[in-house]
């Protein structure tokens, strides 16, 4: 059984629950690693990079979904299998977020696009080692999605569990792939309205992030109605405020703590919640200006600094900070004691304050 006192305070329970979930996630990527790439050439880097690329994840779906679990459910190693599975769903979003987005760094290293791509280089090979790496990447994040599933399958959960948690999980699959596709079409120079951004917003990030790991976890358990119910209105509220604490960190945050060169979202020209709220905020002058730095064809530093400072200028930047704990505060409101379990109640209240203070 996982090995959590009752008595255990809950940032240190959720702690050693996070390392957990990424001994299992990290065991179970590096065994399948070794099952398809051991002894082949085309497998040298993928059997070391793809399980390395779990290393330093904050592990939240997984953390989300036993918790829960544990509104409903006992201590379970399987159940925590199942709910590490979800990490791997990660992965598969993440590797292949970073090639539509060319992002070159994920959590301060380099990127799985640019390993691959840097590998076909060391290797001599003919051919555009961009290619290769957006390529590879891309695999590496089909076989994370595989075994996802295959990591839950597996899991040790007997029949009904898994039936109950199905549909929560293909419901998570599906709005992501839909959100990312919505959030392609959006860009910071032709913004959405406020409430388009919000649903896209939601379906990407918000309930892939919180509500439905959550949601997931208590279907396992068979939880009723009411703590469903409760667990997704505070889900919706905490995801929310989440992404965006996302995205003030990816206009504001610090390099050195994030991993990502600094206002990497601006010069991706990314609708974040942000910038569309500084346009909807600003006056003409600054709307006009914001609008002429975001349509250049390189969004250099000195256009970075000069986004930050409108955006901080129309006020956009304390509102959402408003925002975030406006949703915070309401979060913290959802979680009835009469409701969730005591160990449950508190460890969803400590990962409210995760989510909304985070500095990365």
């Amino acid at each position: 059984m996982a090995s959590i006192m009752a008595e255990e305070a809950p940032a240190a329970w959720l702690d050693s629950l996070g390392r957990r979930c990424l001994a299992e996630a990290y065991g179970f990527v590096e065994a399948r690693a070794a099952e398809y790439f051991a002894g082949h050439g085309e497998g040298e880097l993928a059997e070391t990079a793809i399980p390395e690329f779990l290393a330093g994840g904050k592990f939240l779906r997984p953390m989300f979904a036993y918790v829960g679990w544990r509104c409903g459910g006992p201590e379970s190693d399987a159940a925590l299998r199942a709910a590490a599975s979800l990490e791997l769903l990660h992965c598969f979003a993440l590797a292949q977020d970073d090639v539509m987005d060319g992002s070159p760094l994920r959590r301060g290293r380099p990127a799985l696009h640019v390993r691959f791509a840097r590998w076909h280089t060391e290797q001599g090979w003919s051919g555009s080692a961009d290619r290769f790496g957006e390529s590879a990447a891309t695999l590496s994040g089909d076989l994370f999605l595989v075994w996802s599933e295959r990591m839950l399958r597996e899991s040790g959960l007997d029949a009904a569990a898994l039936a109950r948690g199905w549909p929560r999980y293909d419901l998570m699959r599906a709005e992501l792939a839909v959100g990312q596709l919505a959030d392609l079409v959006n860009d910071a120079r032709t913004l959405p309205d406020w409430e388009t951004l919000l649903d896209v917003l939601r379906r990407k990030s918000g309930n892939y992030t919180v509500r439905r790991p959550l949601e997931f976890g208590a279907a396992l358990a068979g939880c009723g109605p009411d703590v469903l119910a409760a667990l997704a209105e505070y889900g919706g509220l905490v995801g929310e405020a989440f992404q965006f604490r996302d995205d003030l960190l990816g206009v504001f945050g610090d390099p050195a703590v994030t991993g990502k060169p600094a206002g990497q979202d601006l010069r991706d020209r990314k609708a974040s919640s942000v910038v569309v709220l500084a346009a909807e905020m600003a006056d003409r002058r600054q709307r006009a200006e914001l609008g002429e730095l975001l349509a250049r064809s390189t969004v250099d530093d000195e256009a970075v600094a000069r986004c930050r400072a409108l955006i901080t200028a129309t006020g956009a930047r304390d509102r959402l900070g408003e925002l975030i704990r406006e949703r915070a505060e309401k979060a913290q409101a959802v979680i009835d004691p009469a409701v969730f379990p005591r160990h449950a109640a508190d460890s969803l209240a400590v990962l409210a304050t995760k989510c909304t203070e985070r500095d990365q």
